[in-house]
């Protein structure tokens, strides 16, 4: 009998599982996590990826998004602040652009 198919998550665990400092996977784990209703999970792997990694742009603003979804919008104006501080620091004005954008929404 054929082991069942792995989910899209479960392959994400075991990629970040075998590279713990990949930023990449662990964006991609928060992000299917977030959007499979797992906010709790979401917000501890963007915890993490954004500690680890304060240079990895996207993952600020996808993290604010499901923080402003759940009524947290304290917390992703706190996200939103160092996410738009990084994106200047790296010169990403599109970046830093759309985080003002959901910044002025909250």
């Amino acid at each position: 009998m054929p082991e069942p198919k792995k989910t899209r998550r479960q392959l994400l665990e075991e990629f970040l599982a075998k590279k713990p400092d990949d930023a990449f996977s662990r964006y991609g784990l928060a992000v299917e996590c977030s959007n499979t209703g797992d906010t709790a999970a979401a917000d501890q792997h963007f915890k993490t990826l954004t500690a680890q990694h304060p240079d990895y742009i996207p993952a600020y603003l996808m993290y604010a998004q499901m923080l402003s979804r759940e009524s947290r919008s304290a917390d992703a104006k706190q996200v939103l602040g160092k996410g738009i501080s990084e994106a200047t620091k790296k010169g990403d004005a599109h970046a830093r652009s759309e985080m003002e954008a959901l910044l002025s929404e909250l």
